[in-house]
């Protein structure tokens, strides 16, 4: 029996494990099987993997994406992107995968426009860097948004300036930001009466609105933004695209 799972803490509902518990049953896959692991601590990860000898995959979640990374033995694109949240266990090694840059990618490129050139990305954890990682391929230029502004330290990459306070998103901004894409939690059921602090009377038909999360389907955020006219999707697809991805890598 094949074991497959996800680490982060709390885990709560996880997407991944219905997901693949679906998809085992679906296909007919009867030697393998998801748990999920809620660590308290990244320091537990490697006494986690030592009792779990059937190990062969581990989906990586908040807070671990970036935490995890000191614990691989090759990191591959991960060391570029900063950030992984998918590793291949193969004979007692680890691999790391970033699967949210190829998920993101290719949900958000269905609504992208010609005039789209620059986005915000809201949060800078490792999710964003993924997010970022990926408009680079698309040929996007971004800023990160985050509540410490400056203070934060753009992650590793090339925004096009020194992160940004949400009091700094100003209509003139999103003149010219028309891409705005929420990485962080905010808006998460059950939440769902919060949004990022931004000022969204200034929202068009000329913005496209993201957001990674997918519970609930339209969050206040992607709410705001369709009442003025703007293109809205959300986590779902990116979710459902990266867990493929992983599941390429696993069986590879």
């Amino acid at each position: 029996m094949r074991l497959f799972g996800l680490i982060g803490y709390p885990l709560g509902h996880s997407f991944s494990k219905k997901y693949f518990t679906q998809k085992f049953e679906d296909e007919g896959i009867r030697d393998c099987r998801y748990e999920l692991f809620p660590i308290e601590s990244i320091l537990e990860f490697p006494s986690l993997v030592a009792r779990h000898p059937d190990l062969r995959g581990i989906n990586v979640t908040i807070p671990y994406k970036e935490q995890v990374m000191p614990y691989l033995d090759v990191p591959g694109e991960t060391t570029a992107i900063g950030a992984c949240n998918c590793i291949l266990v193969r004979d007692g090694r680890l691999f790391g995968y970033n699967t949210d840059v190829a998920g993101f990618r290719e949900s958000f490129r269905p609504g992208l426009r010609a005039t789209d050139k620059h986005a915000l990305i809201l949060g800078t954890g490792g999710a964003s860097k993924a997010v970022a990682y990926a408009l680079g391929q698309l040929g996007i230029a971004y800023r990160y948004v985050s509540r410490n502004g400056a203070s934060d330290a753009a992650p590793a990459g090339s925004p096009e300036g020194p992160t940004l306070g949400y009091e700094d998103v100003t209509p003139a901004l999103l003149d010219t930001y028309t891409v705005i894409i929420n990485c962080s939690p905010v808006g998460t059921y059950p939440n769902i009466a919060e949004a990022p602090n931004l000022p969204y009377a200034a929202l068009s038909s000329k913005h496209y609105l993201y957001d990674l999360v997918y519970n609930p389907e339209k969050t206040l955020f992607l709410a705001e933004g369709e009442g003025r006219g703007a293109v809205i999707r959300n986590g779902y697809d990116m979710l459902r695209l990266q867990a493929e991805e992983g599941w390429k890598i696993w069986n590879a």
